[in-house]
């Protein structure tokens, strides 16, 4: 009698509206369970963007700057001094570049109406062209019988008003990114401990200290490598202007090494910068066009030779997924986020190589 009880029991129990119907074991439903959570965390970000990109840029550069203020701690200076002393230096590489920057920009920034004028010169020759691309557009829009209308919104806002207004959020966003990278410099040593704590498993434990080892090894020397890398080509771009009589040789070079560190877009901005000086040193197309091609001579050496060469295949990653990525931060953050992509990226693929080697979190 118990047993045909507990059978009826068991017939008629509820199923679980989540396990019991399977729902999230189908994979249309799981996907769509990534897009909406994917979705959701892209707004946040996007949201919190004050917040979290000082934060995210401070871990970044915090990772580059650890191991000095590790090595300090190392000979017994206080981790406090140590933390303190990173953000100082930081601080002065930042003034020191500002104050090499300024002086030539200005001069430059004074030659952008002659630069103007070359470029509207060179593009006479084109006028032609320009002429009949400008017939087949207006054919084109008769025979679709639409007319377009442009619309010009006059901003009454003035510079200088522009200027209060966005100048406090750029320095709260500032003073939160000093003091993430000092916090972050102080409490490196005790992030892995703390999140050690969190779990007694010992599968856990273990991908935990190797998640951890590894994205700081991977980041740190990704960090220094691009970095040496970077002062290599800006020397190089440097001295090849300097050896073709181009002004502030030291100027451009500084700014392609700055520039490389965001992939892809930093060169092709740069590559518009040369075709600028070009335009503004130059008589001829030769002389025009000779910093441009020089500077994307060098620049394709480091990053088909140099850099793979330096960083090796461990941190070599697809050229496609970098592109996206960058795409994608850029989009999200701005400036912050084509500086942050590829670090972020890195540490991504570590934790899926990680789960592949090692056995994930329970």
């Amino acid at each position: 009698m118990t047993a045909r009880a507990d059978a009826t029991t068991r017939g008629n129990a509820v199923p679980d509206p989540v396990q019991g119907s399977g729902f999230l074991d189908e994979p249309l439903a799981r996907a769509a369970l990534y897009v909406l959570a994917a979705i959701a965390v892209t707004a946040a970000l996007d949201i919190g963007q004050v917040i979290f990109a000082p934060v995210c840029l401070s871990v970044v550069v915090g990772s580059l700057f650890g191991p000095a203020a590790d090595r300090l701690a190392r000979i017994g200076v206080a981790s406090w001094i140590s933390a303190a002393s990173m953000v100082l230096l930081f601080i002065l590489l930042i003034f020191t570049a500002g104050a090499a920057f300024v002086v030539p920009l200005s001069d430059w920034l004074d030659k952008l109406p002659l630069i103007w004028a070359r470029l509207q010169a060179q593009l006479i020759s084109w006028q032609g062209f320009f002429t009949s691309l400008s017939s087949l557009q207006e054919e084109l829009r008769n025979m679709t019988g639409s007319a377009s209308q442009v619309k010009v919104s006059v901003d009454d806002t003035s510079a200088v008003e522009s200027v209060f207004y966005f100048a406090p959020a750029f320095v709260a966003q500032v003073i939160l990114f000093l003091a993430s990278l000092y916090f972050f410099i102080l409490t490196r040593p005790y992030l892995r401990r703390s999140a050690l704590e969190l779990t007694e498993v010992r599968e856990n434990r273990r991908y935990i200290s190797a998640a951890f080892r590894t994205i700081e090894e991977r980041l740190s020397a990704y960090l220094l490598s691009i970095t040496f890398i970077n002062l290599a080509l800006g020397g190089a771009v440097a001295f090849a202007l300097w050896l073709l009589d181009v002004p502030s040789a030291l100027l451009w070079g500084m700014l392609a090494g700055m520039l490389n560190y965001v992939v892809y877009v930093g060169p092709a901005l740069m590559t518009v910068v040369m075709a600028g000086v070009g335009l503004a040193t130059g008589n001829t197309i030769p002389a025009i066009l000779t910093p441009p091609l020089v500077y994307l001579g060098l620049n394709l050496i480091e990053a088909q030779f140099v850099t793979p060469m330096v960083l090796g295949r461990t941190m070599t990653l697809n050229p496609f997924v970098v592109f996206l990525t960058i795409a994608f931060w850029i989009w999200l953050w701005g400036p912050v986020g084509g500086f942050v992509a590829v670090p972020l990226l890195l540490v991504a693929v570590s934790l899926i190589e990680l789960r592949t080697e090692l056995p994930g979190p329970e």
